[in-house]
């Protein structure tokens, strides 16, 4: 069964090359287990979903043209977040804030091609059916 994610919940990108926690603000004014819990629509870039250290995607242009620049070599860059669609699929049995309770079984999909998903959830006990 999956699990709620909260803030600070562990996450990794297909082209990243470190984790990243999720930052869920308290403006929904639900908790998980002691954190903020989060809802699908928290995936703004560099509020909810940090910088994965370096990106290693062709589709993000400060990589392609650093690759271009080092004729064809893979030059990774610093990882800028691009994700513009909210976590799919969610939880739709529960809502929070009148939007579907975030799970840590979602993905969310960065403009440059990476999936991004939850390594862990922050929270232990609390299941979404």
């Amino acid at each position: 069964m999956p699990k709620q994610v909260s803030m600070g919940a562990l996450m990794k990108c297909s082209f990243g090359v470190a984790p990243s926690a999720l930052v869920v603000l308290p403006k929904n004014r639900v908790l998980a287990e002691g954190p903020p819990a989060a809802n699908i629509m928290d995936h703004i870039p560099l509020v909810n979903i940090l910088p994965f250290g370096m990106c290693n995607s062709m589709g993000n242009p400060m990589v392609a043209a650093a690759t271009a620049a080092a004729l064809g070599a893979l030059t990774p860059m610093p990882c800028l977040p691009a994700t513009s669609a909210p976590w799919v699929p969610g939880a739709a049995t529960v809502l929070i804030a009148k939007m579907p309770a975030l799970d840590n079984v979602s993905k969310c999909l960065c403009n440059w091609g990476g999936i991004i998903e939850f390594s862990t959830s922050a929270t232990v006990k609390t299941m979404i059916p």
